[in-house]
């Protein structure tokens, strides 16, 4: 049962890294009652295996003594076992054991150790230990990689190498080059404040939770809706210690400055001389990043707005609408176009409120109940924001107006028309670059609610995008799942972001969305659309459908990884690249390895039931 009583959410004013900013106050103490009166679960359910789960190949013993030492080199309130109940909790007070939306068995993805690093230095006596034990690490920014894993590690028994709690300082705002260089265990919340401080009219670009990592986002090649949306485009500079401890700079960084300075354009220039090599760090595991640099946008005018479209039919114009506008820099974002089903879920209201029928809402049930929102019964909303001076935003609406006005029943609907609750006013503060938590609202629909995202690509055409969604669609329904797409749309591709919402407490949902997300990324790349980024259970089916060549890409991934990994301790399998020492010997995850069930089942080395 639900507690009567909720705790507050922990601050950023009470110096907690991961804290909400004061704000925002308010609303997380809504939206964590919200969460937990709509709660079966316990806190915590008892573990039935031994603990801590301990590394591969590795005895009580030789684990023991290598703790043992780590905390003699680190101190032992920075060393945590994990033997102790798997709590959950919610984004704001999220576990770095396990992932809090855990697709499987709650305590089957686990590490045996948490470590805390406050150094670059420490992070390097880390990197020494593990390869001196063969003990894998994995490290984590903040933990609240929520829908693609969490904090949990591809390898079960890893020690999780916590770089937030105390690697969390904003080290640099330049105003004048419009820049920053942060910390692994910087949140969007804690740079927005950090900004406001300096009184530099500047911005940041948020997703669509500030309470993330901004690097850690980055290297997972997430995206923000301001003109700076591609977060990792718009980095510069990077600090990282390899596989092997020695300490890398990228860019301009690789060059000293004056007198042992830093280079004074590390975060201006990103390339340096020769090969550029930063984006071998995104989505992998050849580094870990204890330092990067972000540029950051120069406060500008603003304009938001929605678009709502009648028919389901309308998506294939919107989209072909949409394109010429985003080639010509008409849109100065990343616009979002939603299904409506959305305007019902950002209510914070459970699906049981609109409708108590089994599998997926009918569009009949749908249009009923958004008829009775600010929307009305529509089927596609467009959430979009024009930036500059008052005359620019005027000409862009124009050409905005004129363009979608060509869609019979389109409608325009701005803030001031809207009640001070609708979704549109959060979406303007994060056009603004002003980061919210009005998405967990989503986590209402159904009890005891997680996520896991399916995010391919396709180009921004509107026979593609309809294929796509065909697929897409009628896979939820077969499963029994709501459809929830959001695409966000530059001019020449789209990331298509479906939501897969399920409930922690049913085995059976659990069961129903792996096959989905199994199926989907199966059909989807027969018709060529690939996965960006996909919760790491998925990593390596997701890998194998990048097979041009017979699969040159990956097996260029695992040159890099056994060159600079030769003992393959850092986080192995991660987005699908596996190590020499663990190649073939049965961690990877593929469709046709799985239990009677249907649920995924690694064989081999890992005999977790998944």
């Amino acid at each position: 049962m639900a507690p009567k009583t909720v705790t507050p959410t922990p601050r950023l004013s009470d110096g907690v890294h991961s804290g909400i900013p004061a704000q925002l106050e308010a609303e997380a103490k809504v939206a964590k009652e919200r969460l937990y009166s709509n709660r079966t679960l316990p806190d915590s359910v008892p573990r039935r295996h031994d603990v801590p789960r301990l590394p591969p190949n590795t005895t009580r013993e030789q684990f023991d003594t290598a703790i043992a030492e780590l905390r003699e080199r680190l101190g032992d309130k920075n060393v945590e076992i994990n033997d102790k109940p798997l709590v959950d909790g919610w984004y704001m007070e999220h576990p770095n054991t396990h992932d809090a939306f855990h697709i499987a068995q709650q305590e089957e993805l686990v590490c045996s150790a948490v470590v805390y690093s406050s150094s670059t230095e420490e992070v390097q006596a880390v990197v020494f230990w593990a390869n001196r034990h063969t003990i894998p690490i994995y490290p984590i920014s903040m933990g609240r990689n929520i829908g693609y894993g969490g904090a949990a590690p591809r390898v079960p028994g890893s020690v999780v190498l916590d770089l937030g709690r105390r690697m969390n300082k904003v080290l640099k705002i330049d105003g004048s080059s419009a820049s920053c260089m942060v910390e692994p265990g910087v949140s969007y919340y804690k740079l927005y404040e950090e900004i406001q401080k300096t009184g530099d009219p500047l911005w940041i670009d948020c997703p669509d939770l500030g309470g993330g990592s901004v690097m850690g986002n980055a290297l997972d090649r997430g995206v923000g809706y301001t003109p700076y949306g591609d977060h990792f485009a718009n980095h510069c500079g990077m600090e990282i210690v390899l596989p092997t401890g020695e300490l890398l700079r990228t860019g301009m960084g690789a060059l000293p400055g004056k007198d042992g300075a830093d280079n004074p354009v590390w975060g201006s220039f990103q390339p340096a001389y020769g090969p550029y090599s930063d984006g071998i760090f995104s989505q992998s595991n050849f580094g870990i990043v204890t330092k990067m640099g972000f540029w950051l946008m120069p406060a500008t005018g603003s304009f938001s707005y929605m678009v709502t479209f009648p028919r389901e039919d309308d998506f294939e114009q919107i989209i072909e609408v949409i394109r010429p506008l985003a080639q010509r820099g008409v849109f100065g974002n990343i616009p979002q176009l939603r299904h409506v089903i959305q305007e019902l879920a950002v209510t914070g209201k459970p699906k049981s409120a609109w409708w108590q029928g089994i599998g997926s809402m009918p569009r009949d049930a749908i249009a009923r109940c958004t008829s009775t929102l600010a929307c009305g019964d529509v089927s596609w909303v467009f959430y979009g924001c024009q930036y500059g001076t008052e005359a620019a935003i005027k000409a862009q609406m124009d050409a905005v107006r004129e363009a979608f006005g060509r869609i019979p029943g389109s409608r325009f609907l701005y803030q001031k028309d809207l009640p001070p609750d609708h979704y549109l006013h959060d979406r303007a503060k994060v056009f603004m670059g002003t980061p919210v938590i009005r998405e967990v609202d989503w986590l209402n629909w159904v009890p005891d609610a997680a996520h896991i995202f399916f995010s391919p690509i396709i180009p921004t055409r509107g026979k593609d995008a309809r294929v796509l969604h065909s697929i897409i669609e009628g896979l939820h329904k077969k499963w029994g799942f709501d459809n929830f797409p959001t695409l966000t749309i530059a001019g020449r591709e789209a990331h298509y972001i479906g939501n897969i919402v399920y409930s922690r407490s049913d085995m059976d949902a659990k069961r129903r969305a792996t096959n989905l997300m199994r199926e989907l990324i199966a059909e989807c790349a027969k018709e060529g659309y690939g996965e960006y980024r996909t919760h790491l259970l998925f990593a390596d089916q997701v890998a194998a459908t990048y097979g041009w060549n017979n699969q040159a890409l990956r097996q260029f991934n695992e040159t890099l990884k056994d060159a600079l990994d030769p003992n393959g301790i850092l986080a192995p399998g991660r987005n699908g690249i596996w190590p020499k020492a663990y190649r073939g010997q049965g961690w990877e995850i593929t469709a046709s390895n799985r239990d009677i069930q249907g649920d995924i089942a690694p064989v081999g080395a890992n005999k977790a039931k998944l």
